[in-house]
């Protein structure tokens, strides 16, 4: 109500200029997205489930559910560990996925990927790349190594080895009784 209160004293075009911020802060509050500036960030805690999106521009459609971010887009989801860079974002609410366009780079836990278009599937926690025409799509893995050969630890040769006790006992000695 305040709010509202607050606006009517504004003119009929200042209104439709701060409409579209109003709505895309309410939406995004209610779908946990975090737009708050980075000088406030330190402040405030954020739950773990929160998606912080920063760019130079973003809009909500309240009727859609859909949230797009454009320019220099950077996106810190720490539930999930994914870091990703992007020239555009949009978050579809109602399907949970995010749509990543224009040189995507999309990092998490050490594994990365580069495309020209990347949808993340949010509940299934899968990615989809797609590369620019005629170009391919780039991802790193760190591949854990189980094999047998890479679990063999062998010693550094040291041509002087160390002297070591014997692994058996000792023999016993005799008791002399008197």
């Amino acid at each position: 109500m305040l709010l509202v209160n607050s606006l009517q004293f504004l003119s009929r075009q200042n209104w439709l200029l701060i409409l579209p911020a109003v709505l895309a802060s309410t939406l995004l509050t209610e779908i946990g997205v975090n737009l708050s500036p980075s000088y406030a960030q330190s402040a405030v805690k954020q739950p773990e489930s929160a998606m912080t999106v920063r760019s130079d521009i973003q809009e909500a459609d309240a009727n859609t559910g859909i949230v797009t971010a454009r320019g220099n887009v950077q996106i810190n989801y720490p539930a999930r560990n994914i870091q990703a860079t992007s020239a555009q974002a949009q978050y579809f609410s109602r399907e949970r996925r995010i749509v990543l366009s224009g040189d995507v780079y999309i990092l998490q836990e050490g594994n990365s990927i580069r495309g020209e278009t990347v949808t993340y599937l949010i509940d299934e926690g899968r990615f989809v790349a797609l590369p620019a025409g005629g170009e391919q799509v780039e991802s790193i893995y760190l591949v854990p190594d189980d094999s047998p050969e890479a679990k063999t630890v062998t010693a550094p040769f040291n041509p002087k080895p160390e002297f070591k006790a014997p692994l058996s006992p000792p023999p016993p000695q005799p008791v002399q009784l008197r």
